[in-house]
């Protein structure tokens, strides 16, 4: 019986969440798969169901080559994930989410063995011409494409899921692939100013992980085969959201690659894409964090 899921990037800030998730709501065995390239040990889910491996995941045939008949499903949400940093390291970018992303991709086709894949936002705006904005956005596209033909070449199965700016639990705060909310708690915690990437009037759907993590689930246990978004129905510009903390703010030049809205899709590829809203208010979370700290 094919009792194990793998979580690549199960040491990172999405995938922890959902191991610890998948642990408290399943049976199975778990294996993480990541190269902590951004992903911590501090993150690690103390269970004895989980096994913690180190590999980048173009390697992921040969490494879980004795695990594969046991495999049921692999949630690849092991990527290089952040615009701006993919203009800085974009061989890195390339070797995650083309690389490695295609070796994901072939080991669960050549064992039919079902994929849960987090796609982004960042490749639905402006009628799907953001895709085209960053290395990043670029290479997540292709990704989605090249999902489409292998559905269409070798009725290839899997689910989409879109994510919208996660935050919450475990987020990253400092360094390159911190997150918009994670820096501006970790320069509040500090005392510094919140940065804000000019004009500051980028608007962004910012989702909490146990909103993220409820749908990559109900993706999984449905087994439909189908494209979700999960978002907030309500967006904040990054001014906004600097507000909420009533700190000071600075204000930071323009970046390359830079979206200035987050757009919801009806469809992407032909796929109709299932819509799903989060139920925990930013606002909310922010006044908490406030009262906290």
């Amino acid at each position: 019986m094919k009792k194990i899921i793998v979580v690549t990037g199960g040491a990172g800030f999405v995938g922890s969440n959902l191991i610890d998730h998948l642990i408290k709501k399943t049976n199975y065995r778990i294996i993480s798969l990541d190269d902590y390239s951004s992903g911590s040990k501090l993150n690690h889910i103390k269970n004895i169901r989980v096994r913690y491996i180190k590999s980048h995941t173009k390697h992921i045939s040969k490494i879980l080559k004795k695990y594969i008949k046991s495999i049921n499903s692999v949630f690849h949400f092991g990527e290089f994930s952040r615009i701006y940093q993919s203009f800085l390291n974009m061989d890195k970018c390339i070797q995650s989410n083309s690389i490695g992303t295609n070796a994901v991709f072939e080991f669960c086709l050549k064992n039919k063995i079902k994929l849960i894949y987090s796609a982004t936002s960042a490749s639905l705006g402006n009628f799907g011409n953001d895709k085209n904005l960053s290395p990043y956005a670029f290479t997540k596209a292709k990704n989605l494409e090249l999902l489409e033909n292998l559905k269409k070449w070798f009725k290839f199965k899997y689910e989409i899921i879109y994510f919208y700016n996660v935050y919450g639990s475990r987020q990253i705060c400092k360094g390159n692939m911190a997150t918009v909310i994670g820096i501006f708690e970790d320069n509040y915690k500090r005392n510094k100013p919140l940065p804000i990437v000019k004009p500051g009037t980028q608007s962004r759907r910012f989702t909490h992980i146990k909103d993220t993590i409820d749908v990559c689930y109900e993706a999984w246990k449905r087994n439909k085969c189908r494209h979700y978004s999960i978002s907030n129905k309500k967006s904040y510009s990054i001014i906004e959201v600097a507000k909420m903390f009533k700190f000071k703010i600075k204000f930071l030049k323009r970046r390359p690659g830079e979206r200035y809205a987050s757009a919801l899709t009806n469809m992407n590829l032909s796929n109709k894409v299932y819509k799903k809203f989060g139920k925990i208010n930013l606002k909310d979370y922010v006044r908490e964090f406030i009262r906290k700290t």
